[in-house]
C-alpha cells in the first residue's frame, strides 16, 4: 500500500510515518520544504521525502493534480485548513484512491452541552478555525455516505510531546508558566481555575490514524476523537505539574476580565480561546471501532514535552 503523507515532518507526521513503514507502508512524506522530522527515528530513512509548496501549488491550481501524480493507495492529509483547499485536493482524488484521512481538531464542537462531547453531538464551532474545520468535515462525510468518496475524519486534542510546547495550566503556550510553577511562585489563574483543556501525545494522535487505516470498513464515513481519556481543570492540572517539582501550588485567581490585564495579550487571546470552549471529549467510539487505545494520560503526554524543554533550557527550575 503506497500512503503518501501531506505534512509528513510535522509532529504528528514524526510519529505516524514510522508506523506506517512498520505495517509494512511505501510511504511518501510530503512537505513545504527540506526538513527533518521532530524525533530522527531510523526507519524514517526508508520513507520518500517529496517538497511541495501547498500554497504556491494551490494557487496555480496544481496541488491535486500533484498528490495524484505521486500514485497513491492512500492519502492522509494533516495540513488542511480551509474547505477551499480541501475540495482542490479531494476533487483530484476521486474515483483514484482506496482512503483518505483528514486532520481534524475537537475545535468543530465549539460550545458543548453534555461531557464527555460524543461526536455526534449538536456542533457550535465559532472562530474561523473551528468552523473551517467542520465545514471540511461536513463536505468530506457528505461525499463519503452519498457519493462512495473513501474519507475518514479524525479529531485530535491540544497536542503534546517532545519539542512542542503544551497548552500549559493558564490556557496559552508561554513556557514562563511552567517555570512559575517549578519554582513555586504564585500563578494566577483565570475565574476558578475549572475550564477544561484536553491534550493528546503526538504519538497516540498517529495511533489513531493508524488504526483508522487498518480499520477501513469501520473508519469511512466517520469522524473519531483522538484524545487522552481525560481532560484537566486547569486548576488540577497546575496542581500536578507543581507536585513534580516536590511542593503545592501557590495560585490565585480573579474574573478573566481582570486577569486578563495582567498578562500578554497574546496569551490572554489564546486562553480566551481555549476556556471559551473547554473541550471534554469521548473516545468511547474510537476505542470501539477502532481499537483506539491511548499510551499517554493527558498529565503524562505534557511531562514528556515538559522534560525535553528543562533539558532544551527553555524551562527553568
Amino acid at each position: 500500500m503506497r500512503v503518501v503523507v501531506i505534512g509528513g515532518t510535522g509532529h504528528i507526521g514524526t510519529f505516524l510515518v514510522p508506523r506506517l513503514l512498520a505495517l509494512g507502508c511505501d510511504v511518501v512524506s510530503v512537505s513545504r520544504q527540506q526538513r527533518e522530522p521532530y524525533q530522527n527515528f531510523p526507519s524514517w530513512k526508508a520513507a520518500q521525502q517529496v517538497t511541495i509548496d501547498r500554497s504556491a501549488a494551490e494557487a496555480a491550481g496544481e496541488f491535486g493534480s500533484a498528490i495524484l501524480a505521486l500514485k497513491p493507495d492512500v492519502v492522509i492529509d494533516l495540513i488542511c485548513f480551509t474547505p477551499e483547499s480541501n475540495r482542490q485536493l479531494t476533487e483530484a482524488l476521486r474515483a483514484q484512491i482506496q482512503h483518505f484521512l483528514h486532520c481534524g481538531t475537537i475545535w468543530v464542537h465549539g460550545h458543548s452541552t453534555e461531557v464527555p462531547t460524543q461526536e455526534s453531538a449538536a456542533r457550535r464551532p465559532f472562530g474561523g478555525y473551528g468552523t473551517a474545520k467542520a465545514a471540511i468535515e461536513q463536505e468530506l462525510l457528505q461525499a463519503a455516505r452519498q457519493q462512495g468518496f473513501p474519507a475518514t475524519v479524525l479529531h485530535p486534542g491540544h497536542i503534546v510531546g517532545p519539542g512542542w510546547v503544551p497548552l500549559n495550566p493558564a490556557g496559552h503556550f508561554n513556557p514562563e508558566v511552567f517555570t512559575a510553577l517549578a519554582r513555586g511562585e504564585e500563578l494566577s489563574l483565570p475565574n476558578l481555575g475549572l475550564e477544561t483543556v484536553h491534550h493528546v501525545h503526538a504519538d497516540d494522535v498517529a495511533q489513531g490514524f493508524e488504526r483508522a487505516l487498518t480499520h477501513w470498513n469501520s473508519a469511512v464515513g466517520e469522524a473519531f476523537h483522538l484524545v487522552s481519556p481525560a481532560a484537566l481543570t486547569l486548576r488540577g492540572y497546575a496542581e500536578a505539574v507543581s507536585r513534580w517539582f516536590g511542593h503545592e501550588a501557590n495560585l490565585s485567581f480573579m474574573p478573566f476580565g481582570e486577569w486578563r490585564s495582567g498578562v500578554a495579550e497574546k496569551d490572554a487571546q489564546a486562553t480566551w480561546e481555549h476556556i471559551s470552549r473547554s473541550p471534554n471529549c469521548s473516545i468511547a467510539k474510537a476505542r470501539q471501532a477502532l481499537g483506539y487505545v491511548p499510551r499517554y494520560s493527558s498529565l503524562e503526554g505534557v511531562q514528556t514535552s515538559l522534560t525535553a524543554l528543562i533539558a532544551q533550557g527553555v524551562v527553568t527550575p
